[in-house]
């Protein structure tokens, strides 16, 4: 039987991607899907695209962007998410800095060069209007490595996705004292040629499944229920979450926005130069707008 691998971060944007792989769609055409959680980030999804340990990667836009200009041979096959991402600024939970403006020369905690954690905080430093040529630092993997990292008295920054991080708040290990989004569509469904080959009408209808399911699951009353207790985060948390998400549910997507997303990373020094959007995209199985 042949298989699709399917990696993503363990969080609660992918649980209609946990779903559909639940139920195992194309058995019958001898396809078995496999999820598997990776806690490290779009990073290590890059990696794992670049290597062809995985078939299909749910990306951060602009991480993969940015590795794509590099050398990554995967292709985006649509948007998962179309809101932005909204990313906590974390301190250590003993920290006595209450406004951001006090961390322009503090050490940034990363999960790896290229992940989300790494590109936003140029984000934030054009935001605050910080030297980015300053900035420094600490690679740490994952959450867990966070933990650690910000567990002294120096006041490293850790950026992750507010909601994920909302218990560990809530809990005294970290401090938020703000809020960075992202100038563009958080997610990007990612596929490697090999597997573009090897199956692209599995592959169209494993996304096209994944847009229904993000549509049904949304219009049900209990869904924040559902993600609350799959995830372990506070319900009002996840409505809260939800009222700000968008999800994709069909195969366009923008040029103008891929143009605009480059456009960002290029000004922030994180690419040398754009590419063009059509090279970004895998065009067979989307339909292409302004």
């Amino acid at each position: 039987m042949d298989k699709i691998r399917i990696t993503g971060v363990p969080e609660h944007f992918n649980y209609p991607w946990v779903k559909v792989v639940e139920s195992q769609p194309f058995l019958q055409e001898g396809i078995e899907l496999e999820w598997i959680n990776e806690p490290k980030g779009s990073g290590a999804m890059n990696k794992a695209i670049r290597s062809g340990e995985t078939d299909l990667a749910i990306i951060l836009t602009e991480s993969f962007i940015k590795d794509k200009i590099e050398g990554n041979p995967g292709l985006i096959i649509g948007l998962h998410v179309t809101s932005p991402l909204v990313w906590g600024i974390h301190l250590p939970a003993n920290s006595p800095v209450s406004e951001i403006r006090q961390l322009e020369k503090q050490q940034f905690v990363i999960s790896r060069f290229g992940s989300g954690s790494h590109l936003m905080a140029f984000v934030l430093a054009k935001r605050e209007k910080w030297n980015p040529e300053l900035l420094e630092f600490e690679v740490v993997g994952d959450l867990e490595g966070a933990k650690k990292a910000l567990g002294g008295k120096d006041n490293k920054i850790f950026l992750w996705e507010k909601y994920t991080t909302k218990p560990l708040v809530d809990s005294g290990t970290f401090k938020r004292i703000g809020e960075v989004p992202t100038p563009w569509p958080c997610f990007s469904i990612v596929a490697h040629p090999t597997a573009l080959d090897k199956n692209p009408e599995i592959i169209r209808r494993l996304r096209d499944l994944v847009y229904k399911m993000s549509n049904e699951l949304s219009k049900k009353e209990d869904y924040a229920k559902q993600l609350s207790q799959y995830y372990k985060i506070q319900e009002e948390d996840i409505k809260a979450w939800l009222n700000q998400t968008q999800w994709s549910t069909d195969n366009t997507i923008s040029i103008k926005m891929l143009e605009e997303t480059m456009g960002v990373l290029l000004e922030l020094g994180l690419i040398d130069k754009p590419t063009k959007p059509e090279k970004l995209l895998f065009t067979p199985l989307l339909v292409l707008v302004e």
